[in-house]
């Protein structure tokens, strides 16, 4: 199964309401953000770390950035750095290389939520391919999720 198609059936059998939006190929939040006429700042950015020699995906306003000294303490770990792609792909294989949607819940894999994303009603995100993206409240991201909350991004 797709992940666009596994994230929807997650979805309903949830009971949360959700829209997809189909778009020209956009490879980064900012892109999508423009192919989709919203604002940056509601677009969601998964950035994958290793931290400690872990997987952790982080979730992020499109508009900001992970700032690598606040994130170390957040997590307590000593060592954290920027996933290369071939080290976290395998770790979503129905997804698009770098087009998995912040649900690591789904794969395994813990799931930072930025401060300043949480602060949003509504929030857009990749849904495993480079043309599709979903949006649904934050709240129920939130509920489904249940990410950490924590400040490690840089507001540009």
């Amino acid at each position: 199964m797709r992940c666009k198609d596994r994230l929807e059936a997650y979805l309903r059998e949830q009971g949360v309401p959700f829209q997809t939006q189909h778009h020209p190929i956009a490879f980064t939040a900012q892109e999508v953000a423009a192919s989709e006429h919203v604002p940056g700042r509601l677009v969601v950015k998964v950035v994958m770390v290793v931290a400690d020699g872990k997987p952790v995906m982080l979730a992020l306003r499109a508009t900001d950035r992970v700032d690598l000294r606040k994130l170390a303490a957040v997590l307590g770990v000593t060592e954290v750095r920027l996933a290369e792609e071939r080290e976290f792909g395998a770790l979503f294989p129905d997804c698009e290389l770098g087009a998995m949607p912040p649900f690591g819940n789904l794969y395994g894999v813990p799931v930072y939520v930025d401060t300043a994303l949480a602060e949003d009603e509504t929030i857009f995100f990749q849904a495993g391919t480079h043309t599709d993206t979903m949006s649904l409240k934050y709240a129920d991201f939130n509920w489904l999720v249940r990410p950490a909350v924590a400040d490690f991004a840089e507001r540009i």
